[in-house]
């Protein structure tokens, strides 16, 4: 999979790419991350990047031309299948979102910044727009790192035991159940018997029925309709 990825500042993503579980998805050649930094499309001898919003108000937008000359080149070479604006009006991400994105070949990301970006360049190219919650970040690169970790886990190969992205939080709609690991009793606190009897039966069985009520105590929302609630 390929994922290109327009920034202002291209350091913002630099750790995140370049450690565990995503470091090992580049080093096999499963997952090639291609950062651009939008400064290079400046305009003018300052290489403008931004100015006032029509109307007046309160912060600066991106302007159209450095997004649209850095888009247009970015498409000569390669077609994506999705261009995808980071911005917290856009659709908040899910695991469902994540699992169609990863079956993808490629992929290019917008890092908003200040106010946004100038609506006609979402007119123009946005195929997808994405949050990652409720609340506003300073830019779109952490927000970019986190959707490029959640799709890069899900490429085969990556992890070491491709099952365990299959049993994660969300995949069937409910959370994970609680997990144990030695010693069986910590400070007189128990696992329980049932995932020490080595009978996978009833172990699926206590481990659905864990994440079921997991799920229904912490986010009922996943299991029920608004009006159920």
């Amino acid at each position: 999979m390929n994922i290109d990825i327009i920034t202002l500042l291209p350091g913002l993503l630099e750790s995140p790419f370049n450690h565990s579980i995503l470091k090992r998805a580049k080093d096999k050649g499963l997952l090639h991350i291609e950062i651009h930094d939008l400064r290079n499309y400046g305009i003018g001898n300052s290489l403008q990047l931004d100015d006032y919003q029509f109307g007046g108000g309160a912060g600066m937008v991106l302007m159209p031309e450095p997004l649209f000359n850095c888009i247009s080149k970015l498409k000569e070479n390669k077609h994506f299948d999705e261009i995808i604006f980071l911005t917290p009006d856009g659709d908040r991400l899910t695991q469902k979102i994540v699992n169609t994105f990863s079956l993808k070949n490629n992929l290019l990301l917008i890092c908003g910044h200040y106010k946004g970006i100038d609506e006609r360049i979402r007119e123009m190219f946005v195929t997808r727009e994405i949050s990652v919650g409720d609340y506003v970040l300073s830019g779109g690169e952490l927000a970019a790192a986190v959707l490029v970790d959640a799709i890069g886990r899900l490429i085969p190969g990556v992890l070491n035991d491709e099952t365990s992205a299959l049993t994660d939080s969300f995949q069937d709609d409910l959370l994970a159940p609680p997990v144990y690991t030695r010693p069986a009793d910590f400070m007189g606190m128990k696992v329980p018997e049932v995932l020490l009897s080595g009978h996978f039966k009833n172990i699926e069985d206590w481990r659905q029925e864990q994440a079921y009520q997991r799920t229904k105590n912490r986010r009922p929302d996943l299991l029920f309709d608004d009006d159920e609630l």
